[in-house]
């Protein structure tokens, strides 16, 4: 009888013990840091009117360029005709 005694006691140790343990809780996940708001670009007046004068400059130079052989075939054809109007 001491040893059943004995061991029944040890088992209500034993669940006493596992009962009251707590375990620790795992821990929180962090909170994700709030997005800060991308600030809104503000072109200055100035950059806008370069970036418009870079823009055209491009395309005046090839219009440019584009007429630069017609106006040299126009400057060309007086030139022919009075060469063939001489002999």
């Amino acid at each position: 009888m001491k040893k059943s005694l004995l061991l029944a006691s040890l088992i209500a140790a034993a669940g006493l013990a596992a009962c009251g343990r707590t375990e620790a809780p795992a821990p929180a996940p962090a909170p994700a840091p709030a997005a800060a708001p991308a600030p809104a670009p503000a072109p200055a007046p100035e950059a806008a009117a370069s970036a418009a004068a870079a823009a055209s400059a491009p395309a005046g130079a090839a219009s440019g360029a584009a007429s630069a052989p017609a106006g040299a075939a126009s400057a060309a054809a007086p030139a022919a005709s009075a060469a063939s109007a001489a002999r």
